[in-house]
């Protein structure tokens, strides 16, 4: 056999090897994926803006029209009929999301006081389809009922919940955790360290126009809830999109204080709630986040 020849084979063989054993995506690459929908800025949109609901493809347009790179969409709560709202009209927002180029995240509120009715909605969310065959790009669990006492009985079933939501879903489907505000009265400790094993991003609620004003308060809000979940899982690097709502409680230097803020203490992203009130002037200044 000659040695062209040989080389030749050779270069088959190793061919035939990458196509067969492509190359793994680093740690770092995966984790880029998994937090996709969760980067940026983004808008919420729950089961009671009837507006949106008439109208999903007009909403969508018009939240792709700010920057915004992600949906937040309510799919249901603990109060629902059904395991999902109006599931014809939310594969409208599914496709129009993804029509315009954003990402689309289902989030729920359980009241885990029925852990077998609260996977089976959230599942619900994570396994929809719309008429085109498209999904949700992540799903984030609500995590503020405290109709469940005492507070360690309330722990055990969200942290039991979330545990069976991640099998299910599986490991490589990202996950958030929407968690209260610092200054919400949980009444008792708050499950950090053992949600962390089960999300990839919490999502935390940073309502500090609820309790003070100015742009002082808004960097003070979002810093103290943000230690207050790396110190709770134990992790610097704990991945954060932090939620500056109610919208139309906050003026335009709040909301660049806070995204601001945000940005310098390495949250992946900021929002307000939700997008029907927030005003003209909410979206340009979340955008001071990514400068």
């Amino acid at each position: 056999m000659s040695l062209t020849s040989i080389r030749v084979r050779l270069l088959a063989v190793v061919v035939a090897a990458a196509v067969a054993f492509p190359p793994l995506a680093s740690p770092a690459a995966a984790a880029r994926v998994r937090l996709g929908a969760y980067r940026g800025v983004a808008a919420w949109v729950d089961i009671f803006d009837d507006l949106g609901w008439a109208d999903p493809e007009g909403t969508v347009a018009a939240i792709a029209a700010t920057g915004a790179r992600t949906l937040f969409l309510e799919t249901c709560n603990y109060n629902c009929k059904n395991h999902l709202f109006r599931p014809q009209i939310m594969s409208r927002w599914v496709d129009a999301a993804h029509a315009n180029g954003l990402k689309i995240v289902a989030w729920y509120l359980p009241d885990f006081d029925n852990l077998h009715l609260d996977r089976k909605r959230s599942l619900a969310a994570i396994r929809f389809q719309s008429a085109t065959g498209q999904r949700f790009d992540s799903f984030a669990l609500d995590i503020e009922a405290r109709i469940v006492n005492p507070v360690e009985r309330r722990n055990t079933r969200i942290v039991e919940l979330s545990r069976r939501i991640r099998k299910a879903a599986g490991a490589r489907y990202p996950l958030g955790a929407i968690t209260p505000p610092w200054f919400y009265n949980w009444g008792g400790p708050f499950p950090y360290a053992e949600l962390d094993r089960w999300y990839d991003v919490f999502v935390p609620m940073i309502y500090f126009g609820a309790r003070s004003s100015g742009a002082k308060a808004a960097r003070r809000a979002l810093v103290r809830n943000v230690e207050q979940i790396v110190n709770g899982t134990g992790d610097p690097r704990t991945r954060i999109h932090a939620i500056g709502g109610i919208a139309d409680e906050l003026n335009a230097k709040e909301v660049r204080a806070f995204s601001a803020a945000a940005r310098n203490r390495g949250a992946v992203g900021v929002s307000l709630y939700d997008h029907f009130t927030s005003g003209p002037e909410d979206y340009p200044a979340l955008t001071a986040f990514l400068r």
